[in-house]
């Protein structure tokens, strides 16, 4: 009887897990997972449960007894040391070995860290935390105007705490959307009460606040560190896989070893539609990446070509963004941007890469359909919609 065993028990690799079954694997699966909770779905973790509005049942991906009732080997709190994929092998923490057919890496990512005390929101011992600080009122500094950061100020200010919020960058998700439309999301903070510190970087966090690389000081009663992720990527490396900004796979996750595969944040996977490898943290990325990894590892013809999406919630702010900006020359807009009522278009070449729908709801299957055909458009065939 085949053993596949998946390292990772998050989002992907419990999706993966529930489509071997499904899909009528009855050989042995083995979930393992460093941390002590079943797996679970990580966008909460800064909106609805750091916020206090939903309920700790509602973030987990099964019931607690799922896992026992499909007969899958559910290992928590335990680290996997070691990849050996010469001899189909895993050396676990406590120095037991895990024999495995076909392995699925599904680490994920860590927070990027900065020196001194300070909190991170990656775990839903993280939002615990921070929501009870938050309850209480504090003065809250959040490095990074990321969309974590930006979230995360989002909840503390929400909660009637005083916020600041430090980045380096001229304006908020500077990186991930522009100047333009990043400074929209900048002055919707700044209408809620948020002080923005652009243009200036932490140089030192200390237990009462921050040192600004201006040298200035801003005092806080917490600082919060949203300043991206990094792929766990070291199991991979040193096993000797292809690894990029990622594990390096093919457009079905496997990665340069046959028996070996990556989903989720870790994989740098090919895009078909976009001709080149990609790696993509989020959510819907694990939710898909997943279930394409565990068909691939059985034998099925699949390819993972689901466009990249994600979407936030931010005051009475809700957005959800599909595709790649990536080398694009243009935004068209369809609607007014500062009525926060409007469909934002990436195109590159009069072809549309990336589109982003705020608080207008039931467009992304046409959005993602429009970036698919690839067809070219004129800018006022996308402004008239």
């Amino acid at each position: 009887m085949a053993t596949y065993v998946i390292v990772g028990a998050g989002l992907a690799g419990a999706k993966a897990a529930q489509t071997l079954r499904e899909e009528g694997f009855d050989g042995e699966i083995v979930l393992i997972g460093a941390e002590t909770e079943r797996p679970y779905e990580r966008p909460p973790l800064s909106k609805g449960y750091l916020q206090g509005s939903s309920e700790r049942e509602e973030i987990f991906v099964h019931e607690p007894g799922w896992y026992a009732d499909n007969d899958v080997d559910l290992r928590l709190g335990i680290r996997v040391t070691r990849i050996e994929p010469a001899h189909h092998l895993v050396r676990l923490g406590d120095g037991s070995r895990q024999p495995y057919d076909k392995l699925l890496i599904a680490t994920g990512a860590v927070p990027r860290r900065l020196p001194g005390p300070a909190y991170y929101l990656r775990t839903v011992e993280d939002s615990e935390a921070l929501r009870r600080r938050f309850a209480g009122g504090a003065n809250v500094l959040v490095v990074g105007a990321s969309w974590i950061g930006l979230e995360t100020a989002a909840a503390a200010r929400t909660a009637g705490c005083q916020v600041t919020v430090v980045e380096p960058e001229p304006t908020a998700l500077n990186r991930a959307l522009g100047h333009e439309l990043g400074g929209l999301f900048a002055r919707l903070h700044a209408s809620k009460g948020v002080e923005l510190r652009f243009g200036t970087a932490a140089a030192e966090i200390t237990e009462t606040g921050v040192r600004l690389s201006s040298g200035e000081r801003l005092s806080a009663d917490l600082v919060v560190v949203g300043i991206g992720a990094a792929p766990e990527v070291g199991l991979a490396r040193d096993a000797g896989l292809d690894v990029g900004q990622g594990i390096l796979t093919d457009a079905s996750l496997r990665t340069s070893h046959p028996d070996v595969y990556a989903a989720g944040d870790v994989a740098e996977f090919h895009h078909p539609v976009y001709g080149r490898r990609i790696r993509v943290e989020h959510w819907a990325n694990a939710l898909h990446g997943g279930p394409v990894a565990a068909r691939s590892m059985l034998g099925q013809e699949v390819v993972h070509d689901r466009l990249p999406y994600f979407y936030t919630d931010q005051y009475e702010l809700g957005m959800e963004f599909s595709g790649d900006i990536e080398g694009h020359d243009e935004i068209v807009y369809r609607g007014d941007p500062e009525s926060l009522e409007f469909v934002a278009y990436w195109l590159r070449d009069r072809r549309v890469v990336a589109g982003m729908n705020v608080n207008v709801w039931d467009v992304v299957d046409d959005i993602q359909e429009l970036i698919r055909s690839g067809v070219t458009v004129h800018p006022k065939e996308l402004s008239s919609g």
